[in-house]
């Protein structure tokens, strides 16, 4: 802190060419905050205290491999599971192929299984008793503007209707909202499994995966254990896992989100550090003489090297600050634009303080070459300008 004036001084010399680095360092640690986000969200997608109580039974050979309805009543019959139901995707879209909607055909119990979605007692028994009702997630209804009693068309991708056009329509019974704004039901479609059954040629009385409730989280893994058991050796084996478990694998099927984070800052950060470095360097060759003269006049070699050190450090805590709180003021906004998808989108402890220890880090790098040069510098040849 003593010398906190002149690296200070020395950081701004150039203001142009620092502001327009700092907004370079700005922008890495943006992206870093916001990637990170994304990254936190999905790892901890079915991560809940009700989601703890909860076991997905899918095939083990591929998610897309439907099960026989009968397998449900053996899974009932496992000791330790409480209630059990099941679920088809249906893959839906709204208006446009490009509007993709979750949307899923599940058995009557299903909201049963899921206490943290709530649903109004009269719109629940108009879902109950209408064949051809739907629940929408509240993310849903307000993204379209829709009111219960529309009339809903939506398009899938895979199954045809009994008509053999992928149109198919519904009316909107009844909205789900979640109770602690991270239940998945709040941005999908439910539809009746019954209706879907019937109405498309192609299941014939499968299901594509099933979900089970258990009576103690401690037996979880002997639960899960015996109702793989119960197909073991036959045609439709099945693999059992937390929800959380499930969750994750299902969206690394579809992409490895970490991998992903990880290439594209990997990249930001090695242009940051090549970009920083050059910048270090030649602020550091101007001074050349100047820190001749501040050796002259009393400070050591290891002092200009702490100098030129912590100005480096200081330049990428301030970008890193700044961008990581940005993040934060733009939270909400990449929430609602997500459609909820992501809902950790701000800047926690963790990524606050890897975000801090990459940025002294990258610092340390960058000041290191031109620090060791600084230090080494003979005064006759830094006053010389050589």
């Amino acid at each position: 802190m003593k010398y906190l004036h002149l690296i200070w001084a020395a950081l701004f010399r150039r203001k142009t060419r620092t502001i327009l680095t700092l907004v370079s360092i700005i922008a890495a640690f943006l992206l870093f905050g916001l990637l990170d986000a994304v990254r936190v969200s999905f790892a901890e997608a079915g991560q809940s205290a009700n989601g703890a109580e909860r076991l997905q039974t899918g095939a083990r050979l591929s998610f897309i491999q439907p099960l026989p309805q009968g397998l449900g009543a053996q899974i009932a019959q496992v000791n330790g599971v409480k209630d059990v139901a099941y679920v088809n995707w249906f893959g839906g879209a709204y208006q446009d192929p490009h509007n993709q909607v979750f949307t899923f055909a599940a058995s009557p119990n299903y909201l049963d299984l899921y206490p943290e979605v709530e649903v109004a007692p009269e719109q629940r028994q108009a879902f109950d008793k209408s064949l051809n009702g739907i629940l929408a997630g509240e993310v849903i209804v307000k993204k379209y503007g829709w009111k219960v009693g529309d009339k809903i068309p939506l398009q899938s991708q895979i199954f045809p209707n009994k008509d053999g056009s992928k149109n198919w329509n519904f009316e909107l019974v009844g909205v789900m909202s979640s109770k602690n704004q991270s239940a998945f039901q709040s941005q999908m479609i439910l539809m009746h499994w019954k209706n879907f059954d019937e109405s498309t040629p192609y299941n014939r009385g499968m299901v594509g995966w099933y979900v089970s409730r258990v009576t103690d989280i401690n037996q979880a893994d002997r639960v899960a254990k015996s109702i793989d058991a119960l197909s073991a050796n036959s045609d439709h084996e099945t693999k059992t896992q937390t929800e959380q478990a499930a969750t994750r694998n299902w969206i690394k099927q579809m992409a490895d989100v970490g991998l992903i984070v990880t290439s594209i800052m990997g990249a930001v950060f090695f242009t940051l550090v090549l970009l920083t470095g050059n910048t270090m360097m030649q602020a550091v060759r101007e001074r050349t003489s100047e820190l001749g003269v501040l050796k002259t006049i009393g400070f050591s070699s290891q002092s200009v090297l702490a100098m030129v050190l912590a100005e480096s450090v200081l330049l990428l805590l301030l970008g890193g600050v700044i961008g990581l709180g940005l993040v934060s003021l733009l939270a909400p906004i990449l929430t609602s634009s997500s459609g909820g998808m992501i809902t950790h989108a701000s800047v926690g402890p963790k990524s606050w303080a890897l975000g801090i220890g990459l940025a002294v880090a990258i610092g340390l790098i960058i000041g290191g070459l031109p620090a060791w040069r600084a230090m080494r510098l003979n005064i006759v040849d830094a006053l010389a300008g050589r």
